[in-house]
């Protein structure tokens, strides 16, 4: 080559490293959204939306719903057989967890047994259920019950499985012997799973930020997003800003109903619906004076106005966030029975149920209450204010951030006479509702504030969880609806719809096509299945 030759070719390869140096990086994605706090992601005590939410993103289970449908699919299990009351399970063998290490049966194992020890999170699904798990093999995981338990394989959708050896590397003192404090510490911070997405840097009141994990298992597509800000508790009119402004990409379900409307008035900006999994109720403290007798609660359930309540979830002439409630059960789930007939406000009806109650109305001051950043509920209180007003009860208001509300619950003597609540399936099974709601042994957390504490009740519930076949567990639950309703334990208000404003730089399928929702709380927001436009 020349000396021409070579300056020529000096000179472009110059060109061509001082424009690749100057060439921006690729962007990374950012998908932005909120809830309300707290967001914990320490899998054994998930339990509310947010913490849902991360469940699902930084963990996988043994099995998942049908999306769209009411079957159980492999997930970490490939498959699994069942012999009486133990099911065995096959466990994929092309897992790892974000240390590189191998998922294997003994995972399972500690996490199953971390769940049941800790007694927390949706731990009720498992303890006294399990009488053995055992991992004959790496890939096999062997689990015995106690007895016929119909739920149990839908109950496995809570069960996060978790880096045994990363756990045991990161114990501090506790309570669990040699366990320690079983990790509580360690996975309070960060994420020790096979999740599609890890933690990048997590603060429970305020904001968690995700990372996409590029070695997950079934792939993360590159319209996943890279990172996620899962932000806690905004203001409503912050909320608002914030969507139109582009800077939050998909708003919570709880804001009031005419931001909704105006943030969907927006250029670029749509509602996605989640339906059928969930429900709200006007919980009734059955333990607390004057509502420990059923005269009163009916009462109040008359006091309660079912048509201009719904009235106020309307949001555009199409969609509305409830419908009307039969009983306990939303309509499409095993048991929900549609014979039940929806709530009726009457006045007259009310002040005849207060005549056959051992309490007068002038002698008790009722606490209504509602969680901050709920201003739907604040106005359904206002509501119930006026009309139990009319029947002589002397009533107060009080708003409690939720956190505070789930201390409030954990006795019948703190919790207030009624309290607002939205409970979502948790599992694909209707006993993650109806245990987890009305059930003595699950009463003291917020989704029980109703301490029904029934023996009767308790039967039923047990009676459902041990019958197999499908229909006659259907018809155990039409009846324990109905005794549920005769008693009036809670005020069924509506089946709640959940809406979300969704800016269109995001799609999400689960929540914007039809067919696509999966029956349990959380796992509508599962990010690897977002698109980012």
């Amino acid at each position: 080559m020349t000396i021409l030759g070579r300056s020529i070719q000096a000179t472009a390869s110059a060109v061509l490293l001082a424009s690749l140096a100057a060439a921006p990086a690729v962007a990374q994605t950012v998908l932005t959204l909120d809830e309300h706090a707290i967001g914990e992601i320490d899998p054994a005590k998930a339990t509310d939306y947010a913490d849902s939410i991360l469940f699902y993103n930084l963990y996988d289970t043994l099995v998942i719903p049908e999306a769209g449908g009411t079957e159980i699919l492999p997930h970490l299990a490939e498959s699994w057989s069942i012999d009486g009351t133990t099911y065995t399970f096959t466990l994929r063998d092309d897992v790892r967890f974000l240390s590189g290490e191998v998922m294997e049966a003994e995972d399972v194992v500690f996490s199953l047994e971390r769940m049941i020890a800790l007694g927390q999170g949706f731990s009720s699904l498992f303890g006294g259920v399990i009488e053995s798990v055992e991992a004959p093999d790496p890939q096999t995981v062997a689990i015995t019950l106690s007895g016929p338990y119909a739920p149990f394989l839908g109950s496995l959708v809570r069960l996060a499985v978790v880096d045994k050896d990363t756990v045991m590397a990161n114990l501090e003192d506790g309570d669990y012997g040699e366990m320690g404090d079983y990790g509580q510490a360690f996975l309070s911070t960060t994420s020790a799973g096979t999740g599609a997405y890890s933690i990048d840097s997590h603060d429970p009141q305020n904001l968690t930020v995700m990372a996409k994990n590029d070695e997950y298992f079934l792939g993360v597509p590159e319209a996943a997003p890279d990172i996620v800000r899962l932000q806690y508790s905004i203001e409503p009119a912050t909320l608002r800003a914030l969507i139109t402004r582009g800077e939050l990409d998909i708003g919570d379900q709880w804001m009031a109903p005419e931001i909704k409307a105006a943030v969907a008035a927006t250029d670029g900006v749509g509602l996605g619906t989640e339906a059928g999994i969930s429900s709200f109720y006007l919980k009734l403290n059955n333990q607390r004076a004057p509502l420990d007798d059923v005269h009163c609660r009916r009462a109040f359930a008359h006091a309660f106005d079912y048509e201009s309540i719904l009235e106020l979830t309307q949001i555009t002439d199409d969609i509305a966030f409830g419908r009307p409630a039969h009983g306990p059960l939303p309509l499409g789930l095993l048991g929900a029975d549609e014979g039940i007939p929806t709530g009726r406000f009457d006045l007259d009806a009310a002040r005849a149920e207060l005549d056959l109650c051992q309490y007068d109305a002038g002698d008790f001051q009722i606490q209504l209450n509602w969680v901050a950043g709920n201003p739907i509920q604040e106005r359904i209180q206002l509501m119930m204010q006026l009309n139990l007003g009319q029947l002589g009860f002397d009533t107060t208001i009080t708003t409690t951030p939720w956190a505070m509300f789930t201390e409030l619950a954990s006795s019948a003597e703190r919790t207030p006479h009624v309290s607002p609540v939205n409970f979502i399936l948790t599992t694909p099974d209707p006993d993650s509702m109806l245990y987890t709601m009305y059930h003595s042994d699950a009463a003291g957390t917020w989704a029980s504030v109703d301490w029904v504490m029934s023996d009767e009740v308790d039967r039923m519930i047990e009676a459902g969880r041990t019958e197999t076949d499908p229909e006659a567990r259907a018809q155990i639950y039409r009846e324990l609806g109905q005794k549920l309703v005769e008693d009036q334990v809670s005020i069924f208000a509506y089946e709640l719809v959940g809406v979300f404003p969704i800016r269109d730089v995001v799609h999400v399928p689960a929540l914007q096509e039809a067919g696509q929702t999966y029956s349990v709380q959380g796992m509508n927001f599962m990010f690897r299945e977002m698109q980012m436009q």
